[in-house]
């Protein structure tokens, strides 16, 4: 099992930065991509971010493409997301995961989730 701990939401404003943090524990060898949901209150949750462990392989929601950046830290079996020029409407809780290849197939792991709010 994959355990993620987040670190580093809070309330920012508009225009203004925050980075967040997720260090996974546990079974972290099996771990293949990590990456960052977001859910707000009344919508579905959504993508906004993931990361290949392996290469520079990123993906990024349309709402966030030059304003967010992904990273990893292999070492540290991290993943970082730093979010710049940020709306009220990336208010949300935001999810850490991984996926992990098991004998059961792609496993996908969360953390607790970090709530950003943007005040306008």
């Amino acid at each position: 099992q994959v355990q993620l701990v987040e670190s580093g939401g809070g309330l920012v404003q508009a225009g203004g930065s925050l980075r967040l943090s997720c260090a996974a524990t546990g079974d972290t060898f099996s771990i293949f991509a990590m990456g960052w949901y977001r859910q707000a209150p009344g919508k579905q949750r959504e993508l906004v971010a993931a990361i290949i462990t392996s290469g520079d392989t990123t993906n990024y929601a349309d709402s966030v493409k030059g304003r967010f950046t992904i990273s990893r830290d292999n070492a540290k079996i991290s993943v970082y997301l730093q979010m710049n020029s940020l709306k009220p409407e990336d208010t949300a809780v935001y999810y850490c995961y991984a996926d992990s290849v098991t004998g059961r197939g792609t496993v996908k792991s969360w953390g607790q989730g970090t709530q950003v709010t943007v005040s306008s």
